[in-house]
């Protein structure tokens, strides 16, 4: 089966809410994507495609740093893979190519609140390594940052904060 990751486009929004409706509990993550679509800038938003249906979505979306404000960072999430499609490879594309978007925009910094033993393969390393912090109250080994840029995060410390639209949800 050939995977097709591709932008989001306008035409996509309704096919994007039903991936990410599908693969988590509630729609909270999918009315996040909404959410951000509407509120966040820049933010990256991929989707996975197989003959053209939509099987997965990844959005990154700004992220801020109370020591640094002008370091670029975003934060990963939501990332969903129907379930019918889930352990196929699908989300690590999704993850790698997402990265890559976001070296291309000037993103120095990734953050992502994940699996402790899924996101460490792509680089991610606990937060904490870095003297940063979550603004959600997390165990340590589930809020991890990843450098695009070598020693981006060098002398740096705080806590991290999420885009606004994460508030609500």
């Amino acid at each position: 089966m050939a995977v097709t990751i591709r932008a989001e486009q306008p035409g996509d929004r309704k096919a994007v809410y039903a991936v990410n409706s599908a693969a988590f509990e509630t729609d909270a993550e999918a009315d996040l994507v909404e959410a951000l679509r509407a509120l966040a800038r820049p933010f990256v938003s991929l989707l996975a495609e197989i003959s053209g249906a939509v099987v997965g979505h990844i959005m990154f979306s700004p992220a801020s740093l109370e020591e640094q404000p002008d370091l670029p960072v975003m934060g990963l999430a939501p990332m969903s893979v129907l379930p019918s499609h889930q352990s196929t490879g699908i989300g690590s594309k999704l993850v790698v190519i997402g990265l890559e978007h976001c070296r291309q925009l000037g993103i120095k910094v990734v953050i992502v609140l994940g699996h402790p033993d899924y996101y460490p393969r792509f680089g991610f390393q606990p937060a904490s390594r870095f003297g940063i912090e979550s603004d959600y109250e997390v165990p340590d080994e589930v809020f991890m940052a990843m450098e695009l840029e070598a020693g981006a995060l060098n002398g740096v410390n705080g806590r991290v904060s999420y885009h606004e639209a994460f508030k609500n949800f």
